[in-house]
């Protein structure tokens, strides 16, 4: 593959070409200071580990729904002052309670509760037929709505769904947003949840009828449904109507809280709609499992670095699947490969697809490339680099396990770009698989940059808070890290200018 080196002036030229669709207006990008102390204020609330699951379990048969208590929200993300809809479904028909939580720090605790509803009624609903591309759309009649209090602070919220009849549990999960200036931007990774949601059974964006791993654009998935159990990698049952977020992004959540950085959350759906709200932040945060993003999403983004702010991409596999939006079923499909033909070396049905420009690693610095999947150590290539100060970190030290499962390699030729961590991945120890990682640091056209860790596992490194599950395939990380916690206030520093 070759192509231009992209210098300062083509990458704003290429943001302003692809922002066509951007609403007019202008945001001031500048320090939250009249809010800043919200989160250290909230995390003094009593905290609770009352929001974990007692009792819960999947139907053998299914492999990945909880058919005795399950639900999903009208809204992926929602405002205060807003009205949420919860849809549940009981077998057998039951009376249920709903608990809402905030996820944070809260002394260790990990969440807040914020209010109960119950007892409810609720009826055993039914399974939504199969439609085009297999969609499976609920039509569920709601059992609760509630009017988002304008006390509630932004954040993730999960809904303890708790059956009356044997106490069998799941979750729902949604995002408070805001839109005050917030010195960091946390943006959920919830498409990728739902890409990979199988509920009821084997109907993901990674299933066509045939094959259970099928990477092409006929099958289309909805938000109007919940979220079955995670389906790869670990056993997590804390993944029962919450999708990715307790596996790869809450011990994100719960360390920036714990020290106190002034975040608002937005959801995948808030970056795709809301561009303007983007440059609201001095650092926009792509965290986990990042996978599936629209056109839209990648523009906005571009936008924002070309305005000015700091983007940090704690994530691997990132930017990789395009999707296409539906709002009438709140539905998407895949419609492209952010990379080059071929660039995964795997995956055959990614040849279905268009796979053009602009590449994912001319916005994050590098991309998935093949293999694709593996683990390797965190290898300090450029110890000079301000992501290292004050660590102590010299040429070719480690931290053990932190790349995996899935990374980014192939850097891009952006001018000032420097490759910060690099080396081989593995399948297993001791048996390399031809892959190369790389984590990158670039400079904005400002006095910004974009900041690349490409792994997956980055918030390993971070925290352990309640009910975590660490993983373990291709390599195992080993847990919060002197060093990595580190590097992540070095970068989160200078993002808002501390």
């Amino acid at each position: 593959m070759s192509f231009k080196r992209l210098s300062r002036r083509s990458f704003i030229q290429s943001a302003a070409a692809g922002s066509l669709a951007l609403a007019t207006g202008e945001l001031r990008i500048g320090r939250a200071e009249e809010n800043q102390e919200a989160v250290a204020v909230e995390n003094q609330q009593p905290g609770t580990t009352e929001w974990l699951l007692d009792k819960t379990q999947v139907d053998s048969d299914t492999r990945y729904r909880c058919p005795w208590i399950e639900g999903y929200c009208s809204h992926t993300s929602i405002r205060a002052g807003e009205k949420l809809r919860f849809f549940v479904s009981t077998n057998p028909a039951a009376t249920f309670m709903l608990d809402i939580y905030r996820m944070g720090y809260y002394q260790g605790q990990g969440g807040r509760l914020m209010k109960r509803l119950g007892p409810l009624e609720s009826a055993t609903m039914e399974d939504p037929e199969i439609g085009v591309d297999r969609l499976r759309s609920c039509r569920w009649l709601p059992a609760a709505e509630i009017t988002i209090p304008g006390e509630w602070l932004s954040g993730v919220y999960v809904g303890k769904l708790t059956s009356q009849h044997e106490g069998w549990q799941s979750y729902l999960i949604f995002i408070v947003r805001d839109d005050r200036q917030a010195n960091l931007l946390f943006q959920c990774s919830d498409h990728t949840w739902q890409a990979y949601n199988r509920w009821p059974s084997q109907f993901s964006l990674y299933d066509d009828g045939d094959n259970q791993w099928y990477w092409g654009p006929k099958s289309r998935v909805s938000f109007n449904r919940p979220y079955g159990k995670y389906c790869q990698i670990l056993d997590q049952p804390l993944s029962t109507g919450s999708g990715e977020f307790f596996l790869w992004e809450f011990p994100f959540v719960h360390w920036l809280e714990a020290n106190d950085y002034d975040v608002s959350y937005i959801s995948n759906q808030d970056t795709h709609h809301d561009p303007i709200g983007l440059r609201r932040t001095r650092g926009f945060l792509s965290v986990g499992h990042d996978e599936y993003w629209t056109l839209e999403m990648f523009r906005h983004v571009q936008h924002a670095v070309a305005s000015g702010v700091n983007v940090g991409f704690f994530s691997g596999n990132a930017v990789c699947g395009r999707i296409e939006y539906e709002a009438e079923n709140r539905s998407f499909r895949r419609v492209g490969v952010f990379g080059p033909p071929a660039g995964t070396r795997e995956f055959a049905a990614m040849a279905e697809l268009p796979h053009q420009r602009p590449y994912a690693n001319e916005l994050i610095g590098a991309h998935s490339t093949g293999p694709v999947t593996g683990g390797a150590d965190w290898i300090c290539t450029n110890p000079t680099h301000w992501i290292y100060d004050n660590t102590g970190m010299q040429q070719g030290d480690t931290i053990p396990g932190l790349i995996g499962w899935e990374w980014h390699g192939d850097p891009a030729p952006i001018d000032g770009l420097q490759v910060v961590a690099t080396g081989p991945t593995q399948d297993r120890p001791g048996q390399p698989n031809d892959g190369q990682y790389t984590a990158t640091v670039y400079p904005g056209p400002g006095d910004n940059f974009v900041f690349n860790a490409g792994t997956c596992w980055w918030a390993d490194s971070l925290s352990e808070p309640p009910g975590y599950v660490r993983p373990q395939v291709y390599t195992t990380p080993e847990g919060p890290n002197r060093l990595a916690q580190k590097i992540t206030h070095n970068i989160l520093r200078r993002m808002i200018g501390a």
